[in-house]
C-alpha cells in the first residue's frame, strides 16, 4: 500500500478497477460504487452493453488469448490495473446426477478457469501497484449444503480455496486477495430462475425463508461488501471471504 493520504469517500482515486460480468446485477452495482469513489472502471463482459463513462470491452473469459487481448487494452487506455473484480458467472442446478460433463465443463470454465485466466493476465500489472487487489465473487453455497446445487456449489468451493491459495502466494508482494461470499441476491440471474421456474411465487417465497433477514440481498450491498475488501483503506485484509448472506451462512432462527 502507499504511504500516501488516502481521503475516505474518495480512497480510489486514480486507481484502475477491472470488473468482470460489469454489465449487470453485482458487477454493474460495484463499478457504480468505486467510480463515485473515484476509480477508472473498465468493464469486461461476453456483452457491451456498460454505460460510456466506463472502460467497456467484449471478452470472453473462457478464451485465455480474449482474455490477454482485453487486459492489455485496458492497460493501453487506462494505464495500469490496481484492482481485479472477478465477478463473471453461471449458474446450474440439479443435483450431481444432473448435468452432463459438458455442462460441468462449461461452468467450471467460467466460474473458476475464467478468474484464473484473468488474473493471469492481469498479475505483471497488478505486481506494479502499491494498492493491489483482487477480490473474487464467491457464493454462500461454497460452504452451505444446499440441495440441486452440486455443480454450481462445486465451483463456488474451489474459488473460495483458490481466492485464499492466491492470498498466500502473493502476500509478500503486497498483493491482497480476498472474495465476497453473497448469499441469494436480488439480481437478474435469481430474476431469470424465478421467472422459468413451475412456481415462481412458490420459489420466491421459499429462497427468502431460509434467509435469517427473510429478505433477498440487493446487488448493492455485495457490492458495498466488494469495494470495502478493494480498497486502500483494507490494506491489512486478505485471505478473507466475506459472507454477504442475511445470516445464512452463520444463524439459525428457527
Amino acid at each position: 500500500m502507499s504511504n500516501t493520504a488516502i481521503t475516505p469517500g474518495l480512497e480510489f482515486s486514480g486507481l484502475v478497477a477491472v470488473i468482470t460480468g460489469g454489465t449487470g446485477g453485482i458487477g454493474s452495482a460495484t463499478a457504480e460504487y468505486l467510480t463515485a469513489r473515484g476509480a477508472k472502471v473498465a468493464i469486461l463482459d461476453i456483452v457491451k452493453s456498460a454505460p460510456s463513462k466506463y472502460y467497456a470491452d467484449i471478452c470472453d473469459i473462457t478464451n485465455d488469448s480474449d482474455v490477454q487481448r482485453a487486459i492489455a487494452g485496458v492497460v493501453k487506455t487506462l494505464g495500469g490495473i490496481d484492482i481485479l473484480i472477478n465477478n463473471a458467472g453461471i449458474g446450474a442446478g440439479g443435483d450431481v446426477t444432473s448435468n452432463s460433463d459438458e455442462e460441468w465443463l462449461k461452468v467450471f470454465n467460467v466460474n473458476l478457469f475464467g478468474a484464473v485466466r484473468v488474473t493471469r493476465a492481469a498479475m505483471p500489472y497488478l505486481k506494479k501497484s502499491p494498492s493491489a487487489a483482487i477480490v473474487n465473487t464467491c457464493s454462500a453455497v461454497a460452504t452451505i449444503g444446499l440441495p440441486n446445487r452440486a455443480l454450481y456449489s462445486s465451483t463456488k468451493g474451489a474459488l473460495e480455496s483458490l481466492t485464499r491459495a492466491m492470498a498466500a502466494d502473493y502476500i509478500s508482494l503486497g498483493i491482497r486477495v480476498n472474495a465476497v461470499s453473497p448469499g441469494t441476491a436480488d439480481t437478474p440471474w435469481v430474476a431469470r430462475l424465478l421467472a422459468e421456474s413451475a412456481d415462481p411465487a412458490a420459489m420466491n417465497a421459499n429462497l427468502i425463508a431460509r434467509q435469517p433477514m427473510k429478505r433477498l440481498i440487493s446487488a448493492e450491498e455485495v457490492a458495498h461488501a466488494i469495494a470495502y475488501l478493494a480498497s486502500p483503506l483494507s490494506s491489512s485484509t486478505t485471505g478473507t471471504v466475506l459472507s454477504v448472506d442475511a445470516g445464512l451462512h452463520s444463524l439459525r432462527t428457527s
